[in-house]
């Protein structure tokens, strides 16, 4: 299927696509498009015009400064996953961008499109929410930062106003006794998360300081998972407490609300989170370990 009509732009700043957002009615958004494209060919989206921001300077890269990651909102998947210093510092990032879609969506796709688009299955909102830390955009008023617990709204909603764009990240970077990772449990048709899970830790003598820890591919938005992270706060790093912590993966979580489809049922889905918690949860040990 094609299309329906649209009128096409490309900017040279964010002041210019912010303009033709608000003077546009109906305009969306260009980076990747791997998320716009697939809608607009079953005419689910019909924006009036595409603003295409893939060539706007100073929204690329990968910055870690004084404690604080910074990453471009138009850095690639690809990118994300092939970072070193990215690793070093916010690896649940590096593992969902590495994980997602295939090779030409992860050279193509960028971190911004993809936390704006807010797919529900996506794997980098898991990431990020697990990492903390906030999301900065820019709109007709001006620029403001939203923290990342209150950026993804449901199921393609996102807290960005009418004609604002996301221009870059800020997340804390690793210190010492902290580690982050996220794995998934992967969609073989479609390549999404039916189940993916993102953890950080902070660790001293053993002993959990503070966790975060993020499902994506469950509900209709990424969401926290407060029972684990209540039951890992203070407790010591052994087998038998991340094992008890990750069995409380689907507490509070109400199972009509859980997303159900011809490729896993929600109560399935339920069944298997504890366990990809619990992986997660592994993973981000064996890099404290090492």
């Amino acid at each position: 299927m094609y299309p329906a009509d649209f009128e096409y732009y490309r900017v040279g700043s964010v002041r210019e696509a912010i303009d033709l957002l608000s003077t546009h009615e109906g305009a969306e958004l260009l980076a990747g498009g791997h998320g716009l494209f697939p809608l607009m060919k079953t005419r689910e989206h019909t924006p009036s015009a595409l603003v295409d921001i893939g060539r706007v300077d100073g929204l690329t890269g990968i910055d870690v400064q004084g404690g604080t990651v910074s990453v471009g909102a138009l850095t690639t998947h690809a990118d994300l996953a092939a970072s070193e210093p990215l690793r070093d510092t916010a690896a649940a990032l590096a593992d969902a961008a590495g994980e997602l879609g295939d090779l030409q969506v992860r050279n193509g796709g960028t971190i911004g499109g993809n936390i704006a688009h807010a797919d529900p299955r996506s794997d980098p909102p898991a990431a990020l929410l697990a990492l903390g830390g906030a999301v900065h955009v820019e709109g007709p008023d001006g620029e403001r930062t939203i923290d990342v617990d209150d950026f993804f709204a449901g199921a393609f909603e996102t807290a960005l106003a009418d004609g604002e764009l996301v221009t870059s990240f800020s997340i804390p970077a690793h210190g010492d006794g902290a580690a982050s990772a996220y794995v998934r449990y992967r969609n073989p048709l479609s390549g999404y998360a039916l189940v993916g899970v993102g953890v950080s830790l902070h660790v001293d003598d053993d002993r959990v300081q503070s966790a975060r820890v993020a499902a994506t591919g469950v509900l209709d938005a990424p969401f926290r998972l407060d029972a684990v992270e209540a039951a890992l706060d203070g407790s010591l790093l052994d087998t038998d407490a991340v094992s008890d912590a990750a069995a409380q993966a689907a507490d509070g979580i109400d199972a009509g609300d859980v997303q159900s489809d011809v490729q896993a049922s929600g109560e399935y889905r339920l069944g298997v989170l504890p366990t990809y918690t619990e992986r997660a949860l592994d993973a981000a040990i064996e890099r404290l370990d090492g």
